[in-house]
């Protein structure tokens, strides 16, 4: 009960039935359908595949199978919903099997899909030879079929980086010819010139996220890529900002978590790095802080995975760092470290560089000797960290030989360390993980030791990598005002401006640089002309503000006869469970579970309410559900599960849930389809979180 009746392939992604939305684009791919509808959605589903919105997608073809169950399309863009998992194997080979319904186009698109996800038993070709096959499959198709603009954009995007990026431009551009407004190819040239060249992808960039796709997170977010790697901050700002909001009105309007949302955690992080890029410290904390305070949820919460509240933590280290926020690190409410490797790694190490910077030379030493204790755990082949860990490493050596007087040692540390780090940007720039660009650092430490030739070489560094780095310009104010070259001082003391035109007032770097140089003007060396982020209105996108969803409303009666809402338990949260009945025997043992733990619910101010289709009478007179120390509520006509997202419209099914609800009436966590929610010790930890926060009014 509460499963899919199609298998455990169904039995996760999108539950509930799509709907039209606006501000996606537009593309059309003729599929053989004797439904008209069938080819609406399946047009709403591809052409959220060339945004890689892969989840909603999927529900627009998952309704396509609903309408029509045999067609072998849909199942393929059920697959390419999901190409990173078993299910795209799976649905793949579902398309094979009804291919013979197709046309010969439809074929290739579908043997292409299978030639790259389907591993043949008797085949022992390798990923990348799988590849090989379906690209050249697809080549068929475009050759065959010269007017097919989808086949052409799909062929640009699978061989764009394994061929040349010219070959791959101008096939784009010839889709673009046809459809100046084409979604995928203006998407994925932006991908094609995103790491060289990038003034490349400048004209896809001004359309595609505000003028083609504006609904689109990830349509709004991808332009920034191209900006950020050539200094554009303020539009880059502009970008990610757009991109976080419509990412944050789409989880309110749809109920979806953030950490259930690949794209926001990754929006929200390059936010805040950006804006440590223009100097706007509070920005970036306060973004940070809003990925920390996310729900956590058992299965994305693990030192393995790079989920929302660790992107959180690394942004929050980043813009701590950079603005010298020395005693907020070392406040043990910033972060909640755990014992895990990757935690100790990271306390260790910004603890070390707080400790430093304020003068704690005995308590920098004690945080440097546990950094360094964990060598050896950190060298081991299943960590993917060792890298970062030698770089930091390395750092925070020539740190402490530096504050200790020994500059030789000091200086070679931090040389090697920033080998090292431009390494891992190299590997990694979208925005680099590192919190540090550490040529600067060492650009200040030259400084230090009076030698501003050498810091102007660090620094010039720096800005070959990084273009338009406040923090690198305002070194070299002081090392040219140093060196007595003045006209090079006001140079970048003018970009500087420009760049941090927008910048906190009483930033460090910008008030040397300003006491040094007082007649600057800016200078925008930007490729492109930039609107000004902090005075641009982006409130239309949606709200600046993440915070938990509003509850819906619970309209239910009791066992007996008496109406219930949430307004009922106003200042108390609510665990509200919904179950399949009494004869569920996995959702009778969560309700037991449940009612063993009452008192634990009550010591935190928390009521437990369960929901089925079961009538006030079924309930009142179930000797099974006799003795349950919270209230049963009916919900026969499953109006509440299906505004509570407990019910699947694809099979017209009742699904298991679990759903926090806080004090102020918002959706904290919540849990729905496959078996019912048993990990009660985390249902009490994170309603511990909620009882931390803050309190604050459910949003409008």
């Amino acid at each position: 009960m509460g499963h899919s009746h199609f298998g455990n392939d169904f039995d996760t992604g999108p539950r509930e039935k799509p709907w039209v939305m606006e501000g996606i684009g537009h593309s059309h791919l003729p599929i053989t359908t004797s439904n008209p509808e069938v080819q609406k959605w399946f047009d709403q589903g591809n052409t959220l595949l060339h945004s890689f919105w892969f989840y909603e997608a999927e529900r627009s073809f998952r309704w396509c199978l609903k309408l029509e169950p045999e067609n072998a399309m849909a199942y393929w863009g059920m697959a390419r919903s999901n190409e990173d998992s078993s299910r795209g194997q799976d649905f793949i080979k579902e398309a094979m099997k009804r291919k013979d319904k197709v046309t010969e186009r439809e074929r290739l698109y579908i043997e292409s899909e299978a030639a790259m996800l389907v591993q043949d038993p008797l085949d022992a070709s390798k990923s990348a030879e799988r590849q090989s096959k379906s690209d050249d499959l697809l080549e068929e198709l475009v050759l065959k079929y010269p007017d097919d603009i989808e086949a052409k954009a799909l062929y640009g995007y699978h061989t764009m980086f394994r061929g040349n990026r010219l070959g791959a431009d101008a096939l784009f551009k010839q889709v673009l010819a046809v459809d100046p407004m084409h979604p995928g190819a203006n998407h994925y040239r932006i991908h094609l010139w995103n790491y060289d060249q990038q003034q490349q992808g400048l004209d896809s960039c001004r359309i595609y996220g505000e003028k083609i796709a504006p609904a689109i997170g990830h349509a709004q977010h991808m332009p920034g890529h191209i900006y950020s790697e050539i200094g554009m901050w303020q539009e880059a700002a502009i970008a990610m900002d757009s991109a976080t909001r419509v990412e944050k009105e789409y989880m309110r309007t749809r109920m979806i978590f953030p950490w259930d949302n690949w794209n926001y955690a990754h929006n929200a992080d390059y936010l805040s790095f950006i804006q440590t890029h223009l100097g706007m410290a509070e920005s970036s904390i306060r973004v940070a802080r809003q990925l920390m305070d996310v729900s956590l949820d058992p299965q994305q919460n693990r030192q393995d995975k790079f989920e929302t509240h660790w992107q959180g933590v690394l942004a929050m280290m980043r813009a701590l760092l950079v603005f010298e926020r020395w005693d907020t690190i070392l406040d043990p409410k910033t972060f909640e470290w755990s014992d895990g490797l990757r935690d100790r790694m990271y306390q260790s190490y910004v603890e070390t560089i707080a400790h430093l910077e304020k003068g704690e030379i005995d308590k920098a030493e004690k945080s440097y000797t546990t950094h360094d204790g964990l060598k050896t755990d950190a060298a081991k082949p299943e960590n993917s960290l060792q890298n970062t860990y030698q770089t930091q490493h390395m750092e925070l050596m020539g740190r402490l030989e530096l504050a200790k007087g020994k500059t030789i040692e000091g200086l070679a540390a931090l040389t090697d360390a920033v080998g090292r780090e431009q390494k891992l940007r190299d590997d990694q720039d979208d925005p680099p993980f590192y919190p540090f660009v550490l040529s600067d650092v060492l650009g200040q430490a030259y400084l230090d030791q009076k030698s501003p030739e050498l810091a102007v070489k660090a620094y010039q560094t720096t800005l070959k990598t990084v273009k338009a780095d406040g923090f690198a310009l305002a070194g070299l104010v002081q090392a040219y005002t140093a060196l007595g070259e003045k006209d090079k001082a006001r140079e970048a003391m003018g970009e500087l401006l420009s760049v941090w035109s927008d910048a906190d007032p009483g930033v460090k770097e910008l008030e040397k640089a300003r006491a040094l140089v007082k007649d600057g003007k800016p200078i925008d060396h930007s490729p492109a002309t930039q609107r000004s982020y902090r005075t641009i209105a982006l409130e239309h996108w949606g709200p600046g503000i993440w915070e938990p969803y509003p509850a819906p409303a619970l309209n239910a009666v009791d066992s007996k006869g008496k109406s219930v809402s949430l307004a009922d338990y106003k200042g108390r949260n609510v665990i509200l469970i919904f179950y399949l009945s009494d004869e569920c025997a996995h959702c009778m043992d969560q309700l037991r579970d449940l009612a063993d733990h009452k008192w634990d619910w009550a010591k935190l101010d928390t009521d437990v309410l369960a929901i089925s289709a079961a009538s006030p009478q079924v309930n009142a007179a179930s000797a099974k559900l006799g003795d349950l120390p919270f209230r049963l509520l009916s919900d026969e006509d499953f109006s509440n599960a299906r505004r509570f997202k407990s019910y699947d419209d694809f099979e017209d099914l009742a699904l298991h849930s679990t759903i926090l609800i806080d004090k102020q009436g918002r959706v904290h966590w919540a849990r729905s389809g496959g078996d019912p929610f048993t990990d009660l010790a985390f249902l009490q930890r994170e309603i511990g979180r909620m009882n931390a926060a803050p309190a604050k009014p459910a949003a409008n």
